[in-house]
């Protein structure tokens, strides 16, 4: 098999060569057809992640080890299973959901495996979707994709999919109480488009760039706010005619953070989601008094990623924009997504599908 890696970090991807794995057990082996090319993979090259106050994260502290052949955002066809692999067959087109963990501990077996605390995550602590072939430790990580575009299904393993479960956790809400995205990227789009899917009428998006409040708007948000020296919670406040009750925050940055919390409603949630980085002074005392929430949102569970595909295909979901590129091109790809270059998504594709 072989693969694009993070052999070194801050450097290019590099292509890398490995025997083609054999399944045991429950292991499925699938060749790679899609795979999507997260912004999150630039933290992978370039080795950490902001904590905030001068701190970092590095590969090594998470259990990282390089090489690491990226892509978690994976869509392939089965070719091998092991003997006690089970609901599975030589063939079948899936999409591979990522975020696996021990299978063993309370939250693996109440459907939480996202949240494992030794996790096996496909494109992080194993070989990804930049590479010809992938193991799937066991045939329930694969989500059949019938009726929905592979590329298009590739980018729901995990942008699709932390997006609808970043929703869930402002919901419920009346279809006119306004949601408030920001960072109109790739998953801010998404989350607009997954709300409309589900009938929500009151989207606004903030973003300091102005043509990508332009592609939101486009996509289905109902306003559009942010800029460079402006009050982005006044904004927000004023877009939405007062207070809001749900804002995600796809960027994460010092700066979102601190608008989308200043802009909630009393019993209002500020969804985390990005990984921007960076930190914030919260006044303990008025969370209580204005019985508010900050919850983080790590992806979504494999529940999760079933509804959502079966969102994409009853109709209701209307497609992302992605880009096909070859797979060799990978370094290019992701230097495309490092410049802020991108409409939409890009997916990396094997020249033969």
């Amino acid at each position: 098999m072989q693969g694009w890696a993070v052999v070194e970090t801050g450097a290019p991807l590099k292509e890398v060569s490995a025997p083609t794995p054999e399944p045991k057990g429950t292991e499925v082996l699938v060749e790679v057809t899609h795979c999507g090319v997260c912004h999150s993979d630039l933290y992978f090259q370039d080795g950490h992640y902001d904590l905030g106050g001068g701190k970092r994260l590095s590969l090594a502290d998470r259990g990282v080890t390089l090489p690491l052949v990226l892509g978690h955002e994976t869509v392939g066809r089965v070719v091998k299973f092991g003997p006690d692999a089970k609901g599975v067959k030589v063939g079948d087109h899936r999409v591979v959901y990522p975020w696996i963990g021990c299978g063993n501990c309370k939250r693996c077996r109440s459907g939480e495996e996202q949240l494992c605390l030794t996790p096996g995550t496909i494109g992080v602590f194993r070989p990804g979707g930049y590479g010809s072939h992938v193991i799937v430790p066991r045939a329930e990580h694969l989500v059949d994709l019938a009726g929905v575009d592979p590329a298009v299904a590739a980018t729901y393993a995990c942008s699709g999919v932390t997006a609808y479960s970043a929703i869930k956790k402002v919901l419920p809400l009346a279809p006119d109480d306004p949601v408030v995205i920001i960072g109109g990227g790739g998953l801010g789009i998404a989350a607009i488009k997954i709300l409309k899917a589900l009938k929500h009428q009151a989207i606004i998006v903030v973003d300091v760039d102005k043509a990508k409040q332009e592609i939101a708007l486009q996509a289905g948000a109902t306003a559009a706010v942010g800029g460079k020296d402006v009050d982005t919670t006044a904004e927000i406040i004023k877009a939405a005619g007062g207070p809001v009750v749900g804002v995600i925050d796809f960027v994460n940055s010092s700066s979102t953070a601190k608008a989308g919390l200043d802009a909630l409603t009393k019993g209002g949630t500020l969804v985390l989601v990005g990984l921007y980085g960076g930190d914030i002074t919260i006044s303990l005392p008025m969370l209580p008094l204005k019985g508010q929430s900050i919850r983080g949102s790590y992806v979504g569970n494999l529940q999760e990623l079933r509804e959502l595909i079966d969102l994409a295909r009853s109709g209701d979901l209307e497609p992302l924009p992605v880009e096909r590129v070859p797979q060799a091109k990978a370094n290019e790809a992701i230097n495309r997504v490092r410049k802020g270059e991108v409409k939409g998504r890009l997916v990396l594709e094997v020249p033969s599908f």
